[in-house]
């Protein structure tokens, strides 16, 4: 019987060919779509983190808080849900993927009002609840969001949808990052240094506005086509077809080569991730003001990484998938060492500025090559499902890991904690290195 292996290498376009892909109304729908997914992200984990540094609350508590981001690590257990579970009254008026965009929009802008309402410098538990209600609502939009891409073009466009979704994605960023620090420094007042619970609290309120523009974005967006779906006759044939035939496909389609190509997907974020939940406190601690960190960070900062995500899915698109992949891992463990070197230096805007905007180029290459590996893995027949499954292992060991992150600060300080996450990189090279050899094998 023959062995299947990951998707061939596309199929290489021109230059202007690949550009034009951008211009496409689905590229233009997946940028506006992908701010929509981006705003929780840093509300719940980043801007978060900040917030409770400011507030007192200690690294080791913050570490393990992080883990809050889990949810998106377990999103592949209720996307057979998405995948085929109607929602009563709304599914019938806007179809499979956007009433569930629709509902788990709601729910975010809900948790963000409760988190803005809670004062973490009082009590922890009401604000970490509504929290976790935002991850979990924000990782199910993700569900349906990354179906709605894959079944809206052709695999051959899939990175340029990445790339257009990563821009929306990272202009989300900018305001939930750069722009609640803003208000709340605003907000504050000239003395926009240490906690003000009023400050954050208009912040988080504004954020949970910003969600309106994506819920109406979601009325107006065309449902895709989509594979149809036949009714289960009992619960056991539902259960087959949500649960079973989504994994069974997958393993059924790469058998042996499953492992690598999962063991890579399990590891390749794993520096960014677990170096990203201190990096706000770090900043706290290196005594950057709220408006510094907005505008280095949260400006500088995602503005090249949507260069990056321009730049990572033209030259997937020209190139090839697995070859960026390999550019990417390189990157962002090199540029790890950077914040190593930016401990030492201390309080230095300018320093600031190119560390950050160094490791965000390095972000955006990565993260358009990676999103685009992960789609062409996918069989349209089960896209929620098992895009779900693909990118909670992306999650699962960096965020576990990434709990710790506060002790080993605490223990070794900063420089030796953004060093060990650089040398976590090594074995995303050799990964991919394998999946290259296994592709140019057959």
């Amino acid at each position: 019987m023959p062995t299947l292996t990951p998707p061939p290498l596309p199929q290489e376009r021109s230059w202007r060919e690949a550009w034009r892909l951008y211009l496409q109304p689905a590229s233009l729908r997946m940028l506006l779509l992908g701010f929509a997914a981006g705003l929780p992200l840093l509300l719940v984990l980043g801007t978060l983190s900040f917030r409770l540094r400011e507030a007192g609350i200690d690294r080791s508590t913050i570490g393990y808080l992080s883990w809050v981001g889990l949810a998106y690590g377990f999103k592949w257990m209720w996307a057979p849900l998405v995948d085929r579970l109607p929602i009563p009254w709304l599914t019938h008026r806007l179809g499979r993927r956007r009433s569930w965009l629709l509902a788990s929009q709601a729910v975010i802008m809900g948790g963000l009002v409760g988190m803005a309402l809670n004062d973490p410098s009082q009590v922890l538990g009401p604000l970490v609840g509504c929290a976790l209600a935002v991850a979990v609502a924000s990782a199910t939009q993700d569900i349906a969001l990354d179906a709605y891409r894959i079944e809206s073009a052709e695999v051959n466009a899939q990175a340029a949808l990445a790339a257009s979704y990563q821009t929306g994605y990272r202009l989300a960023m900018i305001w939930a990052g750069a722009g609640v620090l803003w208000i709340a420094a605003w907000a504050q007042g000239p003395q926009s240094t240490g906690y003000a619970h009023i400050a954050w609290q208009t912040a988080y309120l504004a954020m949970a506005a910003s969600m309106l523009p994506g819920m109406l974005m979601v009325l107006g967006a065309p449902e895709p086509v989509s594979v149809p779906i036949q009714p289960a006759r009992n619960v056991r044939d539902w259960l087959q077809g949500a649960l079973i035939d989504p994994f069974a496909d997958f393993w059924r389609r790469y058998r042996w080569q499953a492992v690598l190509v999962l063991a890579l997907i399990a590891v390749y974020r794993i520096s960014d991730v677990v170096m990203g939940i201190m990096a706000n406190p770090f900043y706290v601690d290196m005594g950057f003001t709220k408006d510094e960190v907005a505008a280095v960070t949260k400006v500088y900062g995602v503005v090249m990484t949507l260069l990056g995500a321009f730049v990572g899915g033209v030259l997937s698109a020209r190139f090839g998938v697995i070859r960026i992949l390999m550019l990417g891992a390189i990157l962002s463990a090199a540029s790890n060492v950077l914040f190593a070197w930016l401990s030492g230096v201390g309080h230095d805007v300018t320093a600031l500025i190119w560390v950050v905007s160094a490791d965000n180029l390095a972000s955006g290459i990565a993260s358009a090559a990676f999103i685009a590996y992960l789609s062409s893995l996918t069989n349209i027949t089960y896209s929620a499902t098992q895009y779900a499954l693909l990118s909670s292992m992306m999650l699962l060991l960096p965020k576990f890991v990434a709990g710790f992150s506060g002790d080993f600060v605490n223990a070794y300080g900063y420089a030796d904690f953004f060093t060990a996450t650089a040398w976590l990189g090594l074995p995303v090279l050799l990964l991919v290195a394998l999946a290259s050899k296994v592709r140019s094998s057959v």
